[in-house]
């Protein structure tokens, strides 16, 4: 039931993404200033799915990251699979679920789905860049110092999210609202094919429908 739940909700998803006919209304799409909680409200206002637009306002956020982690290590030694440190961040949000009092593993299951959707995005940027060496990016982002930091500071907001949307998450609408969500997000983000392909592969653990 949950497998063909989460492949209609996904198949939405992408009939929603791919049409980019979400509504916007006057203002247009929200500045890095206004998020998260612009995004919150305006997509309140116009009914889709608010609390668990929090929830895909920070995957996509956390999936954005994914080209400065990639441009950090472009080009170097440092490979995208760091299996220590996804074991260490796995860990981690077990603790801090169960803390919270949410399921450690459903939890795990969530952060699981946002490195593969990263790893994912890096692949698919290296690609680009071997393939057009004009797109390659000229800057080397501070792996330690910028991005990790950043990355750290999402885990802590989206666990809060996970938390406040519990009982949402766990509804049978979970998926379809889901999938509104996404679309919402990927769009006010402007996501290209690559980053869209990336937030479809963060989604499948967020609905904790059994």
């Amino acid at each position: 039931m949950r497998t063909r739940r989460l492949r209609s909700a996904l198949t939405l998803f992408s009939t929603l993404t791919a049409a980019a006919t979400l509504p916007v209304g006057a203002a247009g799409p929200v500045t890095a200033a206004e998020r998260p909680a612009a995004v919150h409200q305006r997509a309140a206002a116009h009914d889709v799915a608010p609390g668990l637009s929090s929830v895909t306002e920070l995957l996509v956020q956390r999936l954005l990251l994914a080209d400065k982690v990639a441009a950090a290590k472009y080009g170097t030694d440092t490979p995208i699979d760091d299996p220590e440190r996804e074991a260490r961040i796995l860990d981690d949000v077990r603790a801090r679920a169960a803390g919270l009092g949410l399921d450690p593993d459903a939890v795990a299951a969530v952060f699981r789905d946002q490195i593969e959707a990263n790893k994912l995005v890096q692949r698919g940027l290296y690609a680009r860049w071997d393939a057009h060496p004009a797109e390659r990016p000229t800057e080397r982002p501070d792996l330690a110092k910028e991005v990790r930091p950043a990355l750290d500071r999402i885990t802590t907001q989206l666990l809060a999210a996970l938390d406040g949307t519990e009982r949402a998450r766990a509804l049978p609408s979970c998926g379809p609202r889901l999938a509104v969500a996404a679309g919402w997000s990927a769009y006010t983000h402007r996501l290209d094919a690559l980053h869209l392909k990336g937030l479809g592969r963060a989604l499948p653990s967020v609905c904790a429908v059994s």
